[in-house]
């Protein structure tokens, strides 16, 4: 009897309400698939994402909200798994690494390009001089 009425719960948990779906799909959309790492947890088919998307539902049945569950994802796997982490003093590297790589690359292009400036044409003069030392 035990066993029926926990079945009968975990189905209740797992109960398919446009409500419950929406506000699944909204925080799945929020946070990142920790295997993919590029893809939500919306789009990743990958198992760890089909676990946190079923966590995701269990805990808003539970009855808390959104930014409740976001916060025990973060808690738990750290600002990563947020899509738009936060800009703070540990993820600002996530903000300022691509400049800081879009500035790194213009630098070394320039200079790649400094070097393979034309060298300058010789006068008559110098080329005379030059073929002189080197008779």
């Amino acid at each position: 009897m035990a066993r029926l009425i926990v079945l009968l719960f975990a189905t209740s948990a797992f109960a398919q309400t446009p409500d419950m779906d929406r506000r699944v799909a909204s925080l799945a959309n929020e946070l990142r698939c920790l295997v993919c790492q590029n893809q939500t947890l919306a789009d990743s088919n990958a198992p760890l994402a089909v676990d946190l998307r079923n966590q995701i539902r269990e805990q808003l049945a539970a009855g808390k909200s959104e930014g409740e569950v976001r916060n025990f994802m973060v808690e738990r796997y750290g600002d990563f798994v947020l899509y738009r982490p936060p800009l703070k003093a540990s993820t600002v590297a996530l903000w300022a690494g691509p400049f800081l790589f879009l500035l790194a690359g213009a630098w070394l292009l320039r200079r790649v390009l400094r070097r393979r400036a034309p060298e300058p044409e010789l006068s008559e003069a110098e080329r005379a001089r030059a073929a002189k030392l080197l008779e």
